[in-house]
Formats: C-alpha cells, sequence, structure tokens
C-alpha cells in the first residue's frame, strides 16, 4: 500500500552507536514493532534517535525559563529526522524506589480516595491533605509516615546467658573493658558477675534505663579515674545512635549500628502510616488504610457501593482510574504496595495507566519491551491496550522479541543482521507475514520448532523450602531438584518470585542470586573495570614498559588533562542545545600521549580496550594469564563477544548488562544458580544461546533454578514448579510439579494451557 511521505516519520543517515547510515519511513497511526538480536541497533533508532529528537524539539518550544528547568537532549547523530510527532516515552527504568512512593501515589488513584475520604467520610479529619501520609497534617507522628520503625533489638545486643564481666554486651562500643562499658560494670546497683538472663525485673530495667540508684559511677579513662553519671544501656545507644542523622556517622560505624537494628512495624498506626484522626474516618465501614490494602480488583468492588450524590462521580474517578490498573493485568496490587518491590514490567505497566486515560491524540507512544515479566496469558492483553492507543490516532512504536507482540503489529522493522559492530542495518521491513517468510535470524526463528525436553535429567537431592508464607504464599512446602535445571512459571504475581527469590533464598543462603537489580555502574564503567580485566591491563603495560601502572588509567596519573579521561568535552551553550565533541587533544582516546607510545607487542592500552572480547582472548593468550582469560571466556559463554573491553557500560541494553553481571557468578561448581527471568531483553536467538549456558551450568555440577514465562525456557526444563492459579490472593498455590512432558498433560494451569497453545496441542491430544 502506497504511504504519503507526510504520513510516516522520516530518518535519513541516522549514525547513533552501531547505526550504519539508516534510513527509514516508519508509517504514522499504525502500530510498528523493532525487532533483533539485543544489540542490533533497535534502540538507538527507536529511543536514541527518534524518541531524543522528538522530546529535543519539543522543549525548543518552551520558553528558556521552562527549559532551563526539562532534561537536556543533544541533537541525534543523523542528515535528518523529519514528521516527527511529540513522543511520550514508556520505559523500564524504575519507577523511583523511594519508601513514601506507593502503587496508589505514583497513579494518582490515592489522591482521588484521599478527597473521597475528606468529602465523604465520618467522621471527617479534615481537607484531603489530613490523610496523606507524606503531609504533616496526616502522617503518623511516631514513623513520620513510614509505616514502619527502627529500633535497637536489645536480643542481640545483650547474651542473657553471660555476666556483665564476662561480656553480656555484644555491641562492641559498649563492651566491658571500654569506657561506656564500665558504666554497667562498676554500678554497686548491679552484680557484674551475675548472668544478665538471671536479672530481676527492677535489675533489667536499671541496666536498661536507669532509675532508682545511685546517679554517679567510677571509671578507669586515659585521663585517670572519675565519676560519670549513670546512663541506661537502652538510653545511651538510642542517644547516640537512633536519635541523631546516622549518615553523620562514619561508615564503619553506621555499618556497626545497622548489626544491631531492626526494622518493624510502626507500633502506633500498625503500618498504615497515618495518624489517629485519618485512621478513624469510616465509609461503609471501612478506613482509609482497609482501602489501600485491598487487592485494586476488591476495591473497585468496594467503591462501586458509593452512590452519594457528592461522593458517587469522585468514587466513579477513582474505579475508572483502577479499572485501568485491573485492564493492564495488575489487579493483583494494592494501593499501599511500594514501588521499589515491583517488578521491572509491573512498573512499565503502571506507567501506561496515565496514557490510557488521556483524550491527546496524533502522539507517538513508544515502548521498551512491555511485554517483560507477563506471562503468555496477560500479553493478549497488553496487546489490546497497544492497539487500543493506536486506535485513538496516535503511533505506536515498541521495541519487542514476543512473538506473540511482533504478531498483532500493522508494520515491522527488523534490525541486524547481528550485534554490536556487525549490526546496525535494517535488514527487513514488512508485515509480520512478510517476517515469518524472510531469511532473516528472527524470520528463521518464527518459523522454528521447539518440542518439549524428552529426556529430562535425573535430580541428585533436593532443597526443601518448608511452610513459606511470604506475601500471597499459601504455606508452601515444596521440593527443588538439584543437579537440574528447574523452571519456576505462573501468571504475574502469584508468587514466583516470593518463593524464588525471596523463600528459597532465606532457606539457602549460598545460593547465587542473579537477578534484574542495578549493577552499580558509573560513567566511566566499562567491561574491564566490571570484570576486574582492567588491573591485569595496567600491571602487564607497567611491567613490560617498566613504568607504573596508574599510567594506564584514563582515571588516574594516564588521563588526558584536557577531558580528564572522557574522551570528550560537554559543552552546556544555556539557551541552546547542548554540544558533546570528540576531545581534539587526546582524539576520543582518553589516554596523553606519552601512554599512548608504550606498547606491548606493538599495541597501545587503547588498542587493548578496543578489542572485542574475542580479539582480547588471543592476544592474552600469550601472557599465560589465566584469570583475564577465564574471565574473557565468561563474556564468551554470555554471547557478549562482540562487545568491545572499553565500551561505556552505560551504552548496553538490559539484556546485555544482565548477561554481564552473570558472567562475573560462571565456572563454579557444585553451586546453585538463581535466575530471575534471564531471557529478559532476549531474542528469540540469543534465548537459544542462554539456554545453551544454562545447560552447560547443570552439566558442571551446578543446580539452576530459574523464574520463567518464556515457554522455550519452560519445554528446555527438566522440571517445573508453577504456582497459581492465577494472582495475588487467587495466587500462592503449587498447582503443578513434573517434567514438561507431564505439564502438557495438566488441568488448571494457565502455563499448562499456553504450552498447548504453543506446541498446537489440545489437551486430549496431550493426554
Amino acid at each position: 500500500m502506497h504511504q504519503d511521505t507526510h504520513d510516516c516519520i522520516t530518518i535519513t543517515g541516522a549514525r547513533e552507536n552501531n547505526l550504519k547510515e539508516v534510513n527509514l519511513s516508519i508509517p504514522k497511526g499504525r502500530l510498528t514493532v523493532f525487532t533483533g538480536v539485543s544489540g542490533s541497533g533497535k534502540s538507538s533508532v527507536v529511543f536514541d534517535t527518534i524518541a531524543v529528537e522528538s522530546q529535543r524539539q519539543l522543549n525548543e518550544t518552551f520558553t528558556w525559563f521552562v527549559r532551563n528547568r526539562l532534561p537536556k537532549y543533544e541533537r541525534p547523530h543523523a542528515d535528518a529526522i523529519e514528521d516527527l510527532s511529540p513522543a511520550i516515552v514508556v520505559d523500564q527504568r524504575p519507577i523511583g524506589g523511594h519508601s513514601r512512593s506507593t502503587v496508589g501515589t505514583m497513579t494518582d488513584v490515592y489522591s482521588v480516595i484521599r478527597v473521597l475520604f475528606s468529602r465523604h467520610g465520618t467522621p471527617s479529619a479534615g481537607p484531603a491533605t489530613a490523610y496523606s501520609f507524606n503531609d504533616p497534617s496526616g502522617m503518623c507522628p511516631r514513623c513520620d509516615g513510614l509505616g514502619r520503625t527502627v529500633r535497637p533489638d536489645y536480643d542481640r545486643i545483650l547474651d542473657p546467658a553471660k555476666s556483665l564481666a564476662d561480656g553480656a554486651i555484644l555491641f562492641p562500643p559498649f563492651a566491658a573493658g571500654t569506657w561506656h562499658g564500665q558504666t554497667y560494670t562498676n554500678t554497686p546497683d548491679l552484680d557484674p558477675h551475675k548472668p544478665v538472663g538471671h536479672f530481676t525485673e527492677a535489675e533489667r530495667q536499671f541496666l536498661m534505663r536507669g532509675g532508682r540508684g545511685r546517679k554517679k559511677v567510677s571509671v578507669d579513662n586515659t585521663g585517670g579515674a572519675r565519676d560519670i553519671d549513670y546512663e541506661g544501656l537502652a538510653d545511651r545507644f538510642e542517644r547516640l545512635y537512633l536519635n541523631r542523622d546516622l549518615s553523620a556517622l562514619a561508615q564503619k560505624t553506621r555499618d556497626l549500628v545497622q548489626g544491631f537494628l531492626v526494622q518493624g512495624t510502626c507500633p502506633s498506626c500498625h503500618g498504615a502510616r497515618l495518624n489517629p484522626a485519618a485512621l478513624a474516618t469510616r465509609i461503609n465501614g471501612l478506613g482509609i488504610a482497609d482501602c489501600t490494602r485491598m487487592e485494586v480488583t476488591d476495591l473497585i468492588e468496594e467503591l462501586g457501593r458509593v452512590h452519594d450524590p457528592v461522593a458517587g462521580p469522585i468514587a466513579a474517578a477513582a474505579v475508572a482510574a483502577l479499572e485501568r490498573i485491573e485492564a493492564i493485568g495488575l489487579g493483583y496490587l494494592s494501593l499501599d504496595r511500594e514501588t521499589s518491590t515491583l517488578s521491572g514490567g509491573e512498573g512499565q505497566r503502571l506507567k501506561m495507566v496515565r496514557h490510557l486515560g488521556s483524550s491527546l491524540t496524533g502522539m507517538t507512544y513508544i515502548f521498551d519491551e512491555p511485554s517483560v515479566g507477563l506471562h503468555p496469558r496477560d500479553v493478549g492483553r497488553l496487546n489490546d491496550l497497544l492497539l487500543r492507543l493506536r486506535d485513538k490516532g496516535n503511533t505506536v512504536l515498541v521495541v519487542e522479541h514476543d512473538p506473540d507482540v511482533i504478531a498483532v503489529a500493522d508494520h515491522v522493522v527488523d534490525m541486524g543482521p547481528a550485534a554490536g559492530a556487525d549490526g546496525g542495518l535494517v535488514v527487513f521491513e514488512g508485515t509480520p507475514d512478510e517476517l515469518r517468510q524472510a531469511d532473516t535470524l528472527t524470520g528463521r526463528h518464527l518459523r522454528g520448532f521447539r518440542g518439549v525436553k524428552e529426556h529430562p535429567r535425573e535430580a541428585t537431592g533436593g532443597h526443601w523450602i518448608r511452610g513459606a508464607d511470604l506475601h500471597n504464599l499459601k504455606n508452601v512446602s515444596v521440593r527443588v531438584p538439584t543437579g537440574v535445571l528447574t523452571a519456576v512459571t505462573g501468571v504475574a504475581g502469584s508468587g514466583k518470585s516470593t518463593l524464588v527469590s525471596k523463600a528459597f533464598t532465606e532457606a539457602h543462603p549460598d545460593a547465587v542470586v542473579v537477578d534484574q537489580s542495578s549493577i552499580g555502574i558509573s560513567g566511566r564503567s566499562t567491561p574491564a573495570t566490571y570484570l576486574g580485566i582492567m588491573d591485569t591491563v595496567r600491571r602487564l603495560f607497567a611491567r613490560e614498559t617498566g613504568t607504573r601502572a596508574s599510567l594506564f588509567s584514563f582515571n588516574s596519573h594516564g588521563a588526558c588533562e584536557r577531558c580528564r579521561g572522557r574522551g570528550i568535552i560537554y559543552s552546556d551553550l544555556a539557551f541552546m542545545d547542548p554540544v558533546t565533541t570528540t576531545c581534539e587533544a587526546c582524539e576520543g582516546r582518553r589516554f596523553k600521549d606519552e601512554v599512548l607510545r608504550l606498547t606491548v607487542d606493538g599495541r597501545s592500552v587503547v588498542d587493548v580496550l578496543e578489542m572485542t572480547a574475542e580479539r582480547a582472548l588471543d592476544f592474552f593468550e600469550r601472557f599465560d594469564d589465566t584469570a583475564v582469560r577465564r574471565r574473557l571466556g565468561a563474556l564468551r559463554d554470555v554471547g557478549l563477544t562482540y562487545l568491545t573491553l572499553g565500551q561505556p557500560l552505560s551504552t548496553l541494553s538490559g539484556g546485555e548488562r544482565q548477561r554481564i553481571k552473570l558472567a562475573t557468578q560462571l565456572h563454579r561448581t557444585g553451586t546453585t544458580y538463581v535466575l530471575d527471568e534471564p531471557t529478559t531483553g532476549l531474542h528469540m536467538a540469543d534465548v537459544d544461546g542462554l539456554l545453551a549456558l544454562l545447560d552447560r551450568l547443570v552439566d558442571a555440577g551446578n543446580t539452576v533454578v530459574v523464574v520463567e514465562h518464556n515457554l522455550d525456557v519452560v519445554k528446555h526444563a527438566d522440571w517445573v514448579i508453577d504456582l497459581g492459579p492465577d494472582g495475588g490472593k487467587h495466587g500462592g498455590r503449587i498447582v503443578f510439579e513434573g517434567t514438561p512432558e507431564r505439564l502438557l498433560r495438566a488441568r488448571g494451569s494457565f502455563t499448562a494451557d499456553h504450552l498447548r497453545n504453543a506446541l498446537g496441542v489440545d489437551g486430549e491430544r496431550a493426554a
């Protein structure tokens, strides 16, 4: 079908990151999916080119006063980007994990409910702010609206079996013999040789809080003996370490104190965060804390009973917002759930809620793998939302690997042919059906077929989880087999991550956990620094050239003085766009000229940093450094040989970062590995590589447990533990344990239903 050029977003000569003069016409008012292996250039086109230029030009329409308070974007490297529309980016970045951010506050639903209680609840506590745990007029005064308090754990501080003289006080600054400790061993009101556990109530009260007794105690200080005021152990601990800003203490002291503290539910508000006046207000017998503790699905039903002429419209507004949360498959969440506990997929879908209620049209919505964290059952709901946004007159661009999302696209752009320097080209444009026939990596994998494993490995033993009841788990006991690959499955909210990342790791703390948390990178982090290879490179160059190792660091003496080892000069041009230019002094190489003249085997340190992991393996072969070769081999094992040693980690995709994290944990034996959705961000071809890696780990004598939705991983597993049957309060149970082949015949499991669909078999044939 012919498309008018003004009905397309047109890109000419895009060169961001690894893009090679990419020219593209993306149809407006359509759903376009970008596919390709990790590192092929998808994000470079969608986020670093289209999204950045749209947001940069939109910001230009504001006055400088406003622009000075907005993020600054540099013009993308491209000859032309034309016919853009305003872009809204819905990415996987954490929502903001501070302790005052909840599902209710981030979606603004809690604001509506506060208004409802202030107008309709009895007895009223006052205006809407009186129901805010982030406002002094509403927050619990004891915990300042956090819902929990930190207190000393005196069971850790005192050993009841010992006397004061024999070391009953376990907190080192107060131990026997210290200046503080002498307060308790020298007071005549306590027997220093009597076990603390045998103290009378009055003696324990005096030890902890003082009271009736002598006011002065003689202690030996560096200046000799002197009398000091007696202070109870608890009073002193709280004065020195609780009733002050802990951040003001030295890190060593802060870490020591943290080990003797325990965090618990606030005894005043019982975790509700609000003061008594706010908690006393009722609507239909329910308080505001009762409402926020409910699952969204139940709260919709409860608020639907409010029909008062004044309160009805407010309740209806809250219900409309809650129904949008339910529509994206998150009806199992409660409004009091802290955003820091949400998975990346849950956070991204909650961000979508804001846009689903918008009446704007003609926008460009950009999504970064929105299927992350979704069970196949819920991908259909996601597709409905993407199509609904499109049908309102918007352009929807999605970076995605899931075949079910690709299938509903109007247009597909496949990047490749491979990753890194071997990617950056458009290898296919067309419909999903045409892609399925195309001779590209994506096309070939869409045509491929994988059956369930016919000969699973036999377990060598088992790790037990007994009576797990965290979150929605319902007294779950399950045996996780050792020596095999186990997939833990279930719909979102069924309890998978709680069972594995919490209950399992608490029962088996020696397990190596590779999850989706940040790897704590800085702007100067590279694969060489992250894997610990850079130290060896510096020592090697120092030894071979007879100079000091710090010369070969762009963070130390070897750094170019003009750009301070960054390789670029960032210029903030005030009212104009910022400009990043390559440093003229070092030509972007980060080092001083004198360092670049020092070589090993004809290679400078910059030459080594520009090597891919594959080429670096050959270079280090002659130096007989087994540690470096092992670490480079780990990069090869996780499929990242195309990365250069000096590439900034900030340029890596989410899937690449997770795999480099996994690379640091390889080459063990007899270890239990726990992986949380390791296929996140992986193309179908990369999933094959991941499965080969997991097989090598198991064959080397390890146990591997993966929390997964990807059906290719489920088919390949030796054992499957399926939770459900649904999410939230309707989940938290084991609905199946067994091999993938037996899962095909299981009843009452959404995973089994979708596995049968994927293999094209019905329940009768499977049985």
